[in-house]
């Protein structure tokens, strides 16, 4: 995951919109293009290293693509694009708290690059690029208790529901606890941050939390659980 963002970093250099590119039509017709080679040459997106079943950690280490350690990568990747559907859905209606989900997006890229630098094989060069600390986790909690406050207290189970904004969220709800499930044994043997765990753990509860706000704030009511007759 640390080296797909470089290579994300690297294609928002190199990529740039069609009005940038300078053309003129020449008397005769034929358009001149004024780019240079190296602006028309766009880094390919494959790049062939993983074929044989095994990609790289970001401490360069090469292990099987169903490692632990790429199985919460991928698990966490998935929580981010949950939340950035769930997040589209908020935007359509005018949610206020969409910049935090932002910010979220942008702090699980952080919780992959730490989960990408096993300690068993990291130098400290490494530890200091992908240290993950603790701020990130008081600011989800502050966030859970501002909408706790707005909120009707809890009297019985809620299933997802509340509009599609508040189901999406329960739904990055439900990948955010798998993300935890995949990360705890990486941290238990001591190769990520306990705080990578607490803040996945702290992001359930405030997706649970922002879910139930989205469809107070919407006029949509959240169905109860009844027991079947």
């Amino acid at each position: 995951m640390a080296a797909a963002a470089a290579r994300c970093v690297q294609l928002r250099c190199v990529l740039r919109p069609a009005a940038s590119v300078r053309a003129i039509q020449p008397p005769g017709g034929r358009e001149r293009s004024y780019t240079t080679k190296s602006e028309d040459r766009i880094p390919k997106i494959y790049t062939k290293t993983g074929d044989k079943g095994f990609s790289s950690t970001f401490t360069g280490e090469r292990r099987p693509k169903e490692d632990h350690i790429f199985e919460a990568l991928g698990t966490t990747d998935e929580l981010s694009s949950a939340i950035g559907l769930a997040r589209e859905f908020c935007l359509e209606k005018g949610h206020s708290f969409t910049d935090q989900l932002d910010k979220i997006q942008c702090v699980l890229q952080d919780v992959g690059s730490n989960i990408a630098t096993p300690r068993s094989s990291a130098r400290e060069s490494h530890i200091k690029k992908t240290k993950f600390s603790s701020q990130p986790v008081a600011e989800l909690e502050s966030w859970i208790d501002s909408y706790t406050e707005e909120l009707p207290p809890l009297t019985s189970f809620i299933l997802p529901s509340g509009g599609k904004s508040s189901a999406a969220l329960h739904v990055a709800r439900a990948v955010c606890r798998r993300a935890e499930r995949c990360v705890a044994p990486i941290i238990r043997s001591g190769e990520a941050d306990p705080d990578v765990g607490k803040y996945l753990n702290r992001l359930s509860d405030y997706l649970f939390t922002l879910a139930r706000y989205a469809a107070l704030k919407e006029g949509n009511s959240e169905r109860i659980y009844t027991r079947p007759e």
